[in-house]
Formats: structure tokens, C-alpha cells, sequence
């Protein structure tokens, strides 16, 4: 059977192939993993919380998805092949998805409308995601 990822890789797909680089993967490791520890910390806004902790997220799909041999055309692309590069479900992935939108919205049209539950969603999402990559 076909790699789910061979078959969104090419010209014009939203992946492409590409040799895994361990010094990179390491760092968006360490990255996420230092995000994710500081969206923890309830002194800061809100606002900050949800972007340490999304940036943590992306950080972390990218390593799986670089682990694989891949790179994305698109930075949502990462959540979204979740399934494919840790086994993760929709109760991740759609956290992490509602969460990109979330954010394109505060980063392009300044409407970050972000609150504690969405936050913790996130938090418990990418933390999902750092257990499934063994950190």
C-alpha cells in the first residue's frame, strides 16, 4: 500500500520529499518544547499563552513530518497529516486546525478571539502530539 504522504508529495501538492535533517529536527524539538513549557506558565496574557502554545504545536508537527522525509508547502499541512506521521486522531488535529484558523485571524485581520478553554485545548493537543514523538 501507498504512503499516505507519497501521494500529496510533488509539483503543485502540499508536500514535498526531503532527505530528514537530524540537527533541524532537533532544534524545532527543543523549540516546541520550550514553548510548550512556557504556555504553561499563567502569568502571562492569555494572548501569549495561546501563541507560545500554537508555535510549540506547529513546531513539534513539523519535526514528525521532517522525521518522515517530508516538507510542507503550507504551515497547516502539518496538523492535518497528523494521522499519518504519529497516529493521531481528530480529537488532535481539529484542536490544532481550529487553532491555525485562530491565529491567521489574529496575524492578518487582528481578530484573536482566544480564551482559557481554547488555551488549554491546545495545550493538552500539543502536548498529545510531544508524548507521541517520545519527548
Amino acid at each position: 500500500m501507498a504512503d499516505p504522504l507519497d501521494n500529496l508529495a510533488g509539483p503543485g501538492k502540499a508536500l514535498r520529499a526531503e532527505a530528514p535533517d537530524a540537527a533541524e529536527t532537533a532544534g524545532l524539538l527543543r523549540s516546541g518544547m520550550a514553548r510548550l513549557k512556557d504556555a504553561g506558565n499563567t502569568a502571562l496574557s492569555i494572548e501569549s499563552r495561546f501563541d507560545l502554545a500554537y508555535n510549540a504545536a506547529h513546531a513539534l508537527c513539523l519535526a514528525a513530518l521532517r522525521r518522515k522525509g517530508y516538507r510542507a508547502s503550507h504551515r497547516y499541512i502539518v496538523f492535518q497529516v497528523l494521522p499519518h506521521t504519529l497516529g493521531l486522531g481528530p480529537e488532535v488535529w481539529r484542536v490544532l486546525d481550529k487553532c491555525h484558523n485562530t491565529r491567521n485571524l489574529g496575524e492578518y485581520e487582528g481578530l484573536l478571539d482566544v480564551d482559557a478553554n481554547l488555551v488549554e485545548a491546545l495545550v493538552q493537543a500539543t502536548r498529545a502530539v510531544a508524548d507521541a514523538l517520545g519527548e
